[in-house]
């Protein structure tokens, strides 16, 4: 990625999506050190030490907006260097909610997806980074950029499966909203360790892949907002 980010830093919003469901499923399904929430605001990740959050949100007619801040990467929330990450987004924006975020100084970078491209508001010439390659390391288009979702998932995990390999094919089925349970025990098999400290949930994973609209015939997790 760029310093500080650019919009062509990230990927297209649906398989932003399908990374960022597929981490949230992991998360239910094992304690992890990320809390994943998912609502009208969209899904939302907080990180258990205070290092990093971020929140993702698709709405109606293709459209998408990507926020959050690194409390070490986000150069762009310090006292004067603080901007103005809404100036010049679009009306379909939800301006209350970004506001509030603002601020509370919970801002370190904004995109909006619409017409094709990603989008941001300008930043000053100077500024060292936004953090959004710290917060979402995996958001870059290209392989390179699994292979990081991969490393983040299996980092604390001894296991006989090929762990990449289940990770790309449990991303192309959230991708077409087709998981099963048989998917769910598969991901979790490659990246959990079953034999560590924590427990392995798969009925909590699927609950909660249920909720995103990832299980087959439901689209529930694609646009919440018009």
């Amino acid at each position: 990625m760029q310093r500080p980010s650019v919009p062509e830093d990230l990927d297209h919003p649906e398989r932003l999506w399908a990374r960022a469901a597929t981490l949230a499923v992991v998360a239910a399904g094992a304690d992890d050190g990320d809390e994943y929430s998912w609502g009208r605001n969209g899904l939302e990740c907080w990180n258990g030490g205070g290092s990093y959050w971020w929140r993702l949100q698709l709405f109606e007619g293709g459209r998408a907006l990507l926020c959050g801040q690194d409390s070490d990467g986000s150069y762009t929330h310090e006292g004067d260097r603080r901007i103005d990450f809404l100036a010049g987004g679009p009306e379909w924006l939800p301006w209350e909610r970004l506001r509030e975020d603002a601020e509370g100084n919970l801002l370190g970078f904004v995109y909006w997806w619409q017409d094709g491209g990603w989008a941001r508001a300008p930043y000053p010439a100077k500024m060292p980074d936004d953090g959004l390659e710290m917060a979402m390391n995996w958001a870059a288009p290209g392989d390179a950029a699994i292979d990081k979702l991969v490393e983040d998932l299996v980092a604390r995990a001894e296991t006989e499966v090929d762990p990449g390999a289940a990770v790309r094919a449990f991303l192309a089925l959230a991708a077409a909203r087709t998981v099963g349970a048989a998917d769910i025990a598969a991901l979790l098999d490659a990246v959990c360790d079953k034999d560590s400290w924590y427990d392995v949930r798969p009925d909590a994973a699927l609950a909660f892949a249920v909720r995103l609209g990832l299980t087959a015939g439901d689209r529930g997790g694609m646009a919440v907002a018009s």
